[in-house]
This record gives structure tokens, sequence and C-alpha cells, in this order.
């Protein structure tokens, strides 16, 4: 993605390239060592009552490609006074991870709010974390939700790029700012303070959050603009003074380019060299020299560029910041790749069964998918995944439902004058300039972390093995030896498990009793708290009185939330789910029989040998995989077979210990029991392996690092330690059962949630769900990303049967 970023200025237009200044070294570090997050929620409804579940999926990226920075995404919920009502921490695979929160049946009705962020992002602003808000409703509260349309609003003013320019004809971007509800409809003109009755120009706001007009101003007159909306109230602003000289940087984009030039007056004749810098995020891609000052209008293809914001910085030979100015490439011609549904097969009938299939075109690991009633509203509406991507991610603003300016009708002079409006927030020029970099206070660990200490009669045990002995739920006894350093000190990085895990404990050395050895563990890795305020509400609470009418869309909600509860507690699974569950569950055991814990990560595939592949006709086992996971690839010299995984050498294993190839291809196919591909960082990797392993475990082989004697753990000090927390299933009735038959409403919004759709290559990507008793359209959302080029897929359509 980033080669696609990069464009090379040429000598077209007379521009002279130079070598690398003092800006471009400093962007270059900050690139290299401070990279940014941007992280994306997407909740499967966009409100709630009381003692419903909240599901969520959370999508983390730096620049245009799922972060490798981070392993694990902290989401805290929170009430409207920033009391903090609940805590999880949940694993990240690809930049992606998902989990829920579980609504107490008390829980007032109010505005609740969802903070996400990593360990990486608490070293930089607060303004990137994502903080959204959320309503609960609950008819048992003495308070209700109202919209706030009390709270008035008032107006910002930003001339293109900070001048305001005698005689040069200037761009101005209008901006809204409210407590609550904005104006939808809204109005402007500009006068002199002179002669107030007669209008200079006049405009219409594109939205709720901007305006845009143009004025040619004249020196020593004053100008005012006034706003009005359309219940009459208005407000006056004062423009800024006209200056006599300086320069105004204009930008414009189009399809085929971004033109930008420099109108200037009164700068003077002296011999002055200006430096331009083009950036997206923190990577420079065009940069080009200007010794005169015209009027002259300069370009920058944009066909090898990403759409994103570009901002143009302009420096004097001093290295002074002058001017900047930030526009959107290309936004009429997003790079986004589509999801294609085929198969169709809707039926409006209540109950009644759908299916569709996701074309398996885009290689993608896997997709995230919702499928709403038609109608539904969805987190979506404001803030979606492409509003983050390409602006909200990077721009901390207080905008009204930024996602339209994303969308097939939007209006691209709005998203002009929305980035007129704003400053590039992510690092400041000055500051990097003269060595100011972000101070990193905390550092990101590789999934979950724990430091420990042993200590022997009280003193710290110095280069010691010690033994832990874990005992995992349906996974028996193993074992795992470190060693302390010289101050007794280990660390265990990288481990991947859910709930908690129990392990005993003794020095490698039987002859020193148990109870002269301590061992101190403590996580390495820790809850930030939330410094800066909530974001503002659009609502405010006002007393429930015994006239009030419950909405319909609560009385759906609370009926469905009563339909979930029959569900759970009385619905039993159909013949054919229990085969395939039961098919899981063997392979499941049987990762759990073969694998050691420091060879467990839920960034795995697993090909199952025993229970549902037969492998017989395959010469060399690494054969096998050639073609059956993204980014795997499989080179062969003569009867050797190399691995990659995204270009980079692979680890191999047999029964967990170091292979060579040769190895491997002398392996009958027939004595494989099983073979997981590892992506990324794992414990057992040696040597400081990070691009992960293929391991494969032998039938004669049997369970590595087992315990013949599983009562020999429960005469040693045990120990638990807290692992990620574990995410409640969603479920959904499947009429075909006659065990929902007795289900007498049903008024389910949701009708599917996949936050994690797994695609297997070559395989149709297949989703079923039942219809509710009113559904008649289909609001369908699937959400992922192109593994070779990193573009978005994004969906977003109702569909009809």
């Amino acid at each position: 993605m980033m080669k696609k970023m990069i464009f090379t200025s040429s000598l077209m237009w007379s521009l002279t390239l130079f070598a690398q200044g003092k800006a471009e070294q400093a962007l270059k570090i900050f690139e290299e060592k401070y990279p940014q997050e941007k992280i994306h929620l997407l909740f499967d409804k966009k409100s709630y009552v009381a003692g419903e579940n909240l599901w969520f999926k959370s999508f983390i990226y730096t620049g245009y490609e799922p972060t490798s920075v981070s392993t694990s995404l902290f989401v805290e919920l929170y009430d409207s006074n920033k009391t903090l009502l609940d805590k999880k921490m949940i694993p990240l695979l690809n930049g992606e991870g998902n989990g829920n929160f579980a609504l107490p049946e008390n829980m007032k009705e109010n505005v609740y709010y969802i903070r996400a962020y990593t360990t990486w992002s608490t070293n930089f602003s607060e303004e990137f974390q994502a903080i959204r808000s959320v309503e609960v409703y609950n008819p048992s509260s003495p308070e209700k939700l109202m919209i706030d349309t009390a709270s008035g609003w008032n107006v910002t003013l930003h001339p293109e790029s900070g001048t305001f320019i005698d005689q040069i004809n200037t761009k101005f971007a209008v901006r809204l700012h409210s407590k609550g509800q904005k104006p939808l409809n809204w109005k402007g003109y500009i006068t002199e303070l002179a002669r107030p009755d007669v209008k200079l120009t006049s405009f219409k706001g594109f939205d709720e959050n901007i305006g845009s007009f143009k004025l040619t101003p004249e020196l020593g007159k004053k100008y005012q603009l006034t706003v009005e909306d359309d219940k009459g109230k208005k407000q006056t602003v004062d423009l800024p003074e006209v200056i006599s000289a300086g320069i105004n940087l204009q930008m414009e984009s189009s399809p085929e380019a971004i033109k930008y030039s420099l109108v200037s007056k009164n700068m003077g004749t002296e011999s002055q060299t200006y430096t331009i810098l083009g950036t997206i995020n923190d990577q420079i891609v065009y940069k080009a020299k200007l010794n005169t000052l015209s009027d002259k209008i300069y370009t920058i293809p944009t066909e090898k560029l990403v759409n994103g914001i570009l901002q143009l910085s302009i420096f004097n030979e001093k290295d002074d910041l002058l001017l900047q100015r930030m526009c959107f490439i290309q936004p009429k011609h997003l790079q986004v790749k589509k999801a294609e549904l085929s198969k169709i097969s809707f039926n409006g009938a209540s109950r009644s069964q759908n299916i569709f299939n996701i074309t398996n075109s885009i290689d993608s690991p896997n997709y995230t998918v919702l499928v709403l009633n038609g109608d539904s509203k969805s987190t979506e509406d404001e803030n979606s995944f492409l509003s983050t991507l390409l602006l909200t991610g990077d721009i901390s603003t207080d905008l009204e439902s930024p996602a339209r300016y994303f969308r097939k009708d939007s209006d691209a002079d709005a998203l002009d004058a929305v980035l007129i409006s704003e400053k590039w927030k992510r690092y400041d020029w000055k500051m990097i300039m003269a060595g100011s970099y972000p101070m990193i206070k905390n550092k990101t660990e590789p999934y979950i972390s724990y430091k420990g200490k042993v200590t022997l009669s009280g003193k710290p045990a110095a280069n010691t093995d010690l033994n832990l002995i874990f005992s995992m739920p349906d996974n028996g006894t193993k074992f795992y030896q470190i060693k302390t350093d010289q101050s007794g000190f280990f660390a265990l990085h990288g481990l991947m498990f859910e709930d908690s895990i129990k392990f005993s404990y003794q020095l490698n050395d039987p002859k020193i009793p148990k109870e002269q050895v301590q061992v101190i563990f403590q996580p390495n890795y820790s809850y930030i708290p939330l410094r800066g305020a909530l974001p503002r509400s659009y609502y405010t609470l006002q007393p429930r009185t015994p006239e009030d009418q419950t909405s319909p869309e609560v009385i759906k909600y609370t009926e469905a939330k009563n339909m979930y509860k029959v569900i759970n507690e009385k619905a039993t699974l159909i013949e054919e789910v229990k085969i395939i569950k039961q098919k899981k569950n063997l392979t499941k055991k049987l990762n759990d029989e073969l694998s050691s814990l420091t060879f467990k990560n839920s960034n795995e595939v697993i090909f199952d040998f025993v229970n549902d592949i037969n492998a017989g006709s395959y010469m060399n086992i690494l054969d096998y995989l050639q073609g059956r996971v993204a980014g795997l690839q499989m080179q062969k010299q003569g009867f050797d077979v190399t691995a990659t995984f995204r270009g980079a050498p692979i680890s191999i294993f047999l029964d967990e210990m170091p292979a060579s190839p040769s190895q491997i291809s002398s392996l009958p196919s027939s004595d494989v029991a099983m073979i997981k591909v590892i992506r990324g960082y794992f414990v057992g990797g040696t040597g400081g392996n990070t691009n992960g392993a293929i391991a494969i475990y032998t039938k004669r082989g049997g369970v590595s690092g087992n315990i013949d004697n599983s009562s020999k753990p429960t005469n040693l000090k045990q120990i638990t330690l807290k692992g990620y927390d574990k995410e409640i299933a969603f479920s959904n009735p499947d009429y075909s059962n006659e065990s929902f038959k007795n289900i007498s409403k049903d008024t389910r919004t949701v009708l599917y949630w996949n936050p994690f759709l797994e695609i297997q290559p070559k395989e149709p990507v297949k989703v079923e769900f039942y219809n509710n008793d009113e559904t008649k359209d289909y609001r369908v959302i699937i959400i992922g990303y192109d593994s070779n080029s990193f573009l978005p897929v994004y969906y977003d359509n109702v569909l009809k049967p």
C-alpha cells in the first residue's frame, strides 16, 4: 500500500527536486518510530434497552493497513459522569477484534460511552482513541432521553490556508458548532460593516456541519458574516482583518490531479525559495521548490496516490512553516472493493430462511457481516468504517455524521470545506523539526505478557530453571520451562488464552522444598484511565411522566430481549449443527492434545488429518498447504520445498522441534496427525521469530509436553493468571428446529451478526439467517480488506426479496 502512495515529482513544471531537508528528515523519523493507529468501532445496533447484550467489532489500522503494532485492545464502558462501569481486553488478529458488554437489567436510561484504545495509542493524544456514544433505554427508569434542541449553536470562520489578503479572491469555510442538535437548514451572507444592508455574497450550508463562500476583499474595509437558521435565529461573526501583503495557498481536487497555486501580493523583490511538501498520513508523497511566486497553477497527478487527505505545507528558506492546506484525493472515486453477493435467496415471509453467498474473488482473510431490518439504523450511519479510515481517524473533529462524506451521493465541496476548517493534529511540524517527539511511556507487548520474579528463601533465584505446569480446561496438563536472569526475573510473552489459566510451579531442582520457593507475577499490560472529557451528547434527560408512551423501537427491543431469554434457556441444536459442532470439537480436541501452550495462537489455521482430511496423495506434506493459507507460498527446488509467509521465511517445526524442509520431505503423509499454520508472533518462536510458523504434528509424536502423572501439579504451589475476556456467543433462532416453534413473537432488528466470518480458499462464503415476523427488506453490511492491496472492502445496501 505504501508503495502505491509514493509519487515522484518530475521536471514537467520546471520545479527543482532537492535533497532531503530538515522537515523531511524529521517526518521520516516520526513515520519510522511513531506509527499512528486509527480505531473504528462497529456495534450490532445503534441503541439498546437495559438487559441486552451490546456486541462490538473493532478495526485498528496504521495508515491504510491493518495494524502490526498492537495485538491487544482495551474496551471500556462509561456512564455520562465518566464512571467506569465495565472493561474488556480482547485479542487483535490482523488488526481486528470483537467482544460484547452485558448491559444490566437495572441500567438507567441515558447516554453511555464505549472507549477503545491500544497500549501504543496511549502514548499520543486521547483525541484519536475511539469514544462512541450509545443510547440505552429503560422504560422503568425515572428519566427519559430527549434530543437536545434547546442548546444554541455558534459559528467559526476559516479562510483557505489561513490568510485574507487585499485583492485576492479567498475561499472561506463556515463551521457550525453546538452542544445539542445543529440546524440542518441554514444560510449566510457577507456585508461590509459600513454598509450592513448590502449583501456582497450569499450561500447555503451544505449540511449541519459546514458551508462555504468566496470573497475578494479590499484593504481598509471590514466585513461581517451573518448566519441564520430555519427557525430565524441569527448570529454575526467578524471576518479577519484584511492584510496588505502575504501568500494564499489555493487547492482544488479533481479526478485527474490535485491543483494548487500560491497567489501572493506585495512580497517584495528579494529572491526567495519556497519548499512545498505534500504528505499523506506520515509519508511524503510530493516535494518541490519554487524560486518565484506567481499565479501559476501546478498539478499533482493522482493516478499513483491513494484516497485520503493530502496536506501541502509551504516552508521558506529558514525552514519556517508559512502555510498549510488539506484536501481530499479523488473524493468521488474511492478506491474501495465492493463485496459481490451471489445465489441470493430471500423470502419475505415470516420466519423464513434467507441465504446469500459472498463471491470469493477478493483475497481477504475474513469478513464482518451484519444483517438488519431494512429500515434499521446502524452506527455506520454516523461514523462509518470508511469515514474513520479516510477522515476522522486522522482529523479529531466535532462532525455530525461524517459518514455522509463517503456515500455515493456525497458532496465533494462539503468535504473540501471541512478540510479547510481543520488542522492536521497527528504531528506538529515545528515540534518534530525541533527534535521534540512523543514520549513513549507505555510500550506494547505481543498479546498477553506477564513479568515474574522467583525468590528462594526470600532471596532472588538467579539464573535458575523454573518449571511452569499449566492446567487448561479441556487441554490436559503441560509444562513450560523458563530461566530467570541474574536478579531472579523472567517474562512470559505472547500468551493467548481466554478467561484464566491455572498453573503450578517448581524449581528444576527437586531437592529444593517447595515451601522455600516463591513466584510473584505482574501483568505487563494495564488499563489506562481516561484523562479528558467524554464527547458531547445530543440528548438531555427529562423526568418521565405516567402519560409518556414507549417508542415502537424500544418496544421491539424489549420483546426481542425477552425472546433471546427463551432461546438461551430452551433452544437445542438441530442434528446437522450437532454434527458440525462435533467435527469442530474433535479438531479442537486434537489441537489441545498435540499443542503445548507456547504453540497456541488465536491467529492460526489448523488442518486436521485425523478427523477431516485425507492427504494420502501428497508426496511432500508441505505441498498440501499450497494455496490454502492466504499469504503462504511454497516454492519447489527439486525435491525440496521452501516456505514464505507474505514474502518472509517462515519457520518449520516437527512435533514442536525445529525442522528442515528435507526432514519434512521424507515424512509419510500417513504419519501426519495435524498441521498448524501460525501467522505472526508466538511464544514458541526461536530467535525472535515474529513471522509465524508451520507446525507439523505426527501420529507417533504424541502429545508434546504432556505430564504423565496428572495429579502431580496438585502437590505443588498454584497460581491463576487472567487472560482475554471471553465473548458471549451471538445466537439466533433456527426455525427449522421444532424447539423454536414456541416463540410467540419475533421482533429482532439484528437478523445476523458475525464479526469474524472466516474465508476458506476456493470455497463459497455462505450466510444463512431467518426472518423475524416483520422484516420485508434487508440491510446488509460487509466489511473487510484485500490482503494484497490492503484496499478496504465495504458493502452497505438494502436488499429486497
